[in-house]
């Protein structure tokens, strides 16, 4: 679980400095944090879930509950007059699969977005490589009983995943970073140590310091 809160962790820590830096856009970060702990009251396989905004959610899979508590957030942004909104977790590890443990993946439906982000990427050495946000993978989060399911199938883990979120964002641009593969180094390398690496938060700084609407 260590490992799971680094998408918020590197949120958190690019928070705590801007305002030192004399970030002069106006950035709103979001964590939602939660247990993940079996109970009576646990999500359970079949359950139905209301998101903010409405949606329904058909919950297959419980391992797949990051997302769930990211639709919301992304929901709560959506509710701002935001110009983008960028989000940031270790989500699937299809990601590692297919990028190992050096390069995040990288989705969005925003050019112009997607454009800052790489750049801010190659700033600050902290590598992204941009997969296809593939509608043609939308028909596998269909659901019959809800709005969509939590989890598509069994391939392209990674581009389903941010299919799903792309359903909170209300058409607002957007780009989804998954540091599965990139939150933890098994081996210190070039700046990173061993262990946790805190890889996003340099770039979520570099973005938020040069960003342009």
């Amino acid at each position: 679980m260590k490992n799971d809160m680094a998408g918020a962790g590197a949120i958190l820590a690019a928070m705590t400095v801007l305002k030192d830096l004399g970030c002069q856009a106006q950035v709103t970060g979001y964590l939602m944090c939660t247990d993940n702990m079996p109970s009576g009251s646990a999500l359970r396989l079949g359950d139905i879930v209301v998101m903010r905004g409405g949606k329904t959610v058909e919950v297959i899979n419980t391992d797949a509950e990051g997302r769930m508590v990211m639709g919301d957030a992304l929901v709560l942004a959506t509710e701002e007059p935001v110009d983008a909104i960028v989000d940031i977790a270790t989500l699937t590890g299809a990601a590692l699969r297919t990028l190992g443990t050096d390069i995040a993946a990288v989705l969005g439906n925003d050019e112009a977005l997607m454009s800052q982000v790489k750049a801010s990427a190659e700033r600050v050495d902290e590598p992204v490589w941009e997969l296809p946000l593939a509608n043609r993978y939308r028909p596998e989060l269909d659901s019959t009983l809800a709005d969509l399911r939590n989890m598509g199938g069994a391939n392209a883990g990674t581009i389903t995943a941010a299919l799903f979120l792309q359903e909170f964002v209300a058409g607002k641009p957007w780009v989804h970073i998954d540091i599965a593969g990139t939150a933890q180094s098994w081996t210190a390398s070039k700046w990173r140590n061993k262990g946790t690496t805190g890889f996003g938060t340099r770039l979520l700084i570099d973005l938020a310091l040069n960003f342009k609407a």
